[in-house]
């Protein structure tokens, strides 16, 4: 399948973009139409592409449902990333960030709820090694390898009108990933900020999404490893799915993010 991948332009000036007033942004987008591999019946891992989906059974009956998310489900996410990786230490670092696509009424209402629509890692090394460090309790010794990781589930059921869309990380180049000001923004005052990081274009992307996901299910994603034998970021974007009929609901979903320690 083709699909429009949103890259970032070149300009030489470094981008900023912020969670909920994209009116401010700086970021200068290059789209360009990208084939897409449907990897459902393949088998990507996160040492090696960087990516892998996942079937999970969560206990949350409502993921809208703040209070039921933040009791339970990042015990959940600690239990699926430990059996995953084998780390050590898994720590949840970020309540569910609930986004919606824009077709639907939810899109904005919440905070930094619409879809990523430009290619990024959401964290540089450096912000990485800041997270890193800052997550790891009292305690623990320095960790001979630390990951950063999200986990993406559609919570809306299929087929998925905004899907994710990975890029392999084997098909990154130096160069290919641009450090930018990811803001943090409410009621239009910046609040905070940190590194992360867009995608410029590159013909040997390879660009990967996984079709009709539903809610008993995750993508497991990476986006820092401090180990270079293994893949160390996987850039994403939210896209248009040209094969999803008009009425097809808008899709809705729920990220975690965590950090998994090797001492």
């Amino acid at each position: 399948m083709d699909a429009e991948i949103a890259y970032v332009a070149r300009t030489g000036h470094r981008m900023a973009y912020r969670a909920n007033d994209s009116s401010r942004d700086t970021i200068v987008l290059a789209p360009r139409r990208m084939s897409l591999s449907d990897l459902r019946n393949t088998k990507p891992t996160l040492d090696s592409e960087g990516f892998q989906i996942v079937s999970h059974v969560s206990s949350i009956a409502d993921f809208a449902c703040d209070e039921e998310v933040k009791a339970h489900h990042p015990q959940e996410i600690v239990d699926l990333l430990t059996g995953l990786t084998g780390a050590d230490l898994v720590v949840v670092t970020a309540p569910g960030v609930r986004r919606f696509a824009e077709r639907s009424n939810l899109s904005g209402r919440l905070d930094n709820s619409r879809p990523a629509r430009f290619a990024h890692v959401d964290i540089s090394g450096e912000t990485a090694r800041a997270f890193s460090a800052r997550s790891l309790p009292e305690g623990n010794a320095a960790p001979r390898r630390s990951a950063h990781y999200n986990i993406w589930r559609a919570t809306s059921g299929s087929p998925q009108d905004v899907p994710l869309a990975l890029c392999d990380a084997r098909s990154l180049a130096p160069g290919d990933l641009l450090p930018a000001d990811a803001i943090f923004d409410r009621d239009g005052v910046d609040v905070w900020s940190f590194e992360g990081l867009v995608l410029a274009h590159s013909p040997g992307h390879r660009w990967c999404w996984f079709s009709d996901m539903t809610p008993r299910e995750v993508i497991v994603f990476k986006t820092h490893d401090t180990d270079p034998a293994r893949a160390n970021c996987v850039p994403h974007v939210a896209f248009d799915n040209p094969l999803t009929p008009p009425e097809t609901p808008p899709r809705a979903s729920i990220e975690m993010r965590a950090i998994a320690y090797w001492f």
